[in-house]
């Protein structure tokens, strides 16, 4: 049979942990009564356990899937996440935040509102640019509130093990069928080359119409067996190695991640209900993996509940996400390191994606070239994000960031750079994840000073600019102090399950 004639009803997911899941639970509450699925997986294989800090689109996911908050947290032993904190980037002891929510307000059509902040610090008055984003001043003091004047924008920490096994009391119920056991073979059908069947270890067989590949870095289906490429960004991200830890805390304070710079790489702190996840990010060109174990056990708060695992893995995304009757999701259609928290979102756009683009009537042409085309952008748009990161750096202490700082970088971020070094201009393109606030506070952040801005900040008077930035900030620290503290408001809204 032709493949754009071929009917879509069986649906087969390769692999649990929380890709596996979350595909499946989006799967089944959307689509439910039209597709039969079933979710492969095998104990004896373990999951990449981190993947422990979200974005803010994490939530609409949810709300998609019409999953209660407030459970959700407990049984995740989630806690809030107003944003980034970043230490070390651009020069030793430098610190800001990336936060989630606005920055200011746009009092322009013509220019965002750090062309106004910048006209008023090239006067001598403005303060700093956090003062003006609720998320920022909150996250600093600890706070977090859903019944203040303004709820902040935020994401989550979440426990990623406790998460799949959330997923998967949702999914089971509501139809998923899940079969346990090691994929021994793929059988491809000889003349079209379609997978025809995933073959267990136990010789059980399970035939479908479409296969979406959860099965992490190995990526047995889309890879592996299609021979769908790697295409490796590894000379422009260049860290390729964590060390990971669970430790002890006596309960959550700070509302964002931690992402604190080191000689060859970066370390994080993401706090919990119940505990802290860390973790030693490097470069195995600039550092071994016993001196990072070393620096991350000498380094951490808390002790260390478990032993300390190695990770090993590249950046980049396969040439196609989704090729015959395969789509991968997770890790298994690409990675690009942890830095800005992306790989939860991803799997999740593109399990939205999948459902939009659902080829109900056959594998049409078209409709995968449109999936791909989408999932390439927005891979290359996070990977231009994080890029940035590393190469807008004044520190030269090391080899590892003297390499960062003069390394070629894609054309497309070098435009980006050019606009704001001119002119102070930040843009964000259609469905991309990170907002011009975003842009504009790590380029600040780290350093990188536009030399011009937007006149059209000129044309406000500067005493009511004045007035009006500082009636800004005053009101942005006030709604702050409002709230509760962290840790009072998670134990008053979602209490974490019993371990």
């Amino acid at each position: 049979m032709p493949s754009s004639e071929r009917v879509v009803k069986r649906v087969v997911v390769a692999g649990g942990g929380t890709a596996g899941w979350v595909t499946a639970t989006a799967l089944v509450r959307h689509l439910g009564p039209l597709i039969d699925i079933t979710l492969v997986e095998s104990d004896a294989i373990g999951t990449i356990g981190v993947g422990e800090s979200t974005v803010p689109t994490f939530r609409g996911f949810h709300q998609l899937m019409k999953i209660k908050e407030d459970r959700f947290m407990a049984e995740a032993q989630a806690t809030i996440k107003l944003g980034i904190e970043f230490k070390n980037w651009g020069r030793i002891g430098d610190r800001y935040i990336h936060p989630f929510g606005a920055v200011g307000l746009r009092w322009s059509w013509m220019a965002d509102f750090h062309h106004f902040w910048l006209h008023a610090r090239a006067q001598g008055f403005g303060g700093d640019i956090g003062e003006y984003c609720l998320e920022w001043v909150a996250g600093e003091a600890n706070r977090m509130s859903l019944g203040s004047s303004v709820v902040p924008s935020y994401a989550y920490h979440i426990d990623a093990a406790r998460y799949a096994r959330f997923l998967q009391e949702l999914a089971e119920p509501a139809g998923v069928k899940r079969v346990e056991g090691k994929i021994r073979n793929v059988e491809l059908e000889p003349e079209s080359g379609f997978i025809k069947a995933l073959v267990l270890e136990s010789d059980v067989r399970i035939e479908a119409d479409l296969f979406i590949d959860c099965t992490g870095f190995r990526s047995l289906l889309l890879g592996q067996t299609l021979g769908v490429e790697f295409e490796d960004w590894g000379h422009w991200i260049r860290t390729n190695s964590a060390v990971a830890v669970q430790s002890s805390s006596d309960g959550p304070s700070q509302p964002y991640t931690s992402a604190i710079a080191h000689e060859a790489g970066w370390r994080w702190r993401i706090p919990l209900q119940h505990r802290e996840g860390n973790g030693f990010v490097f470069c195995s060109d600039f550092m071994s993996d016993d001196e990072a174990h070393a620096r991350l056990l000498a380094e951490i708060e808390g002790e260390p509940t478990v032993e300390p695992w190695l990770l090993r893995f590249k950046t980049g995304t396969r040439a196609k996400a989704w090729h015959k009757n395969c789509v991968a999701l997770g890790l298994a259609g690409g990675f690009i390191e942890p830095l800005e928290s992306t790989s939860i979102h991803l799997m999740m756009a593109a399990v939205t994606r999948l459902i939009e683009d659902f080829p109900f009537h056959g594998f049409d042409d078209a409709l995968i070239r449109n999936f791909n085309h989408k999932s390439r952008q927005e891979f290359e748009n996070i990977r231009d994000f994080i890029i940035l990161h590393y190469h807008v750096t004044e520190r030269d202490d090391s080899p590892f960031w003297r390499h960062c700082r003069t390394m070629d970088i894609p054309d497309s971020l070098k435009e980006r750079l050019a606009l704001w070094q001119e002119n102070g201009r930040a843009h964000q393109l259609p469905h991309e994840l990170f907002r011009i606030d975003s842009w504009a506070t790590v380029l600040l952040g780290q350093r990188v000073h536009p030399q011009g801005y937007h006149h059209v900040a000129e044309l406000m008077p500067e005493q009511k600019l004045r007035d009006e930035l500082a009636r800004m900030r005053t009101e942005v620290a006030q709604i702050a102090a409002e709230m509760p503290t962290h840790r009072e408001f998670l134990k008053s809204y979602c209490p974490a399950s019993p371990v």
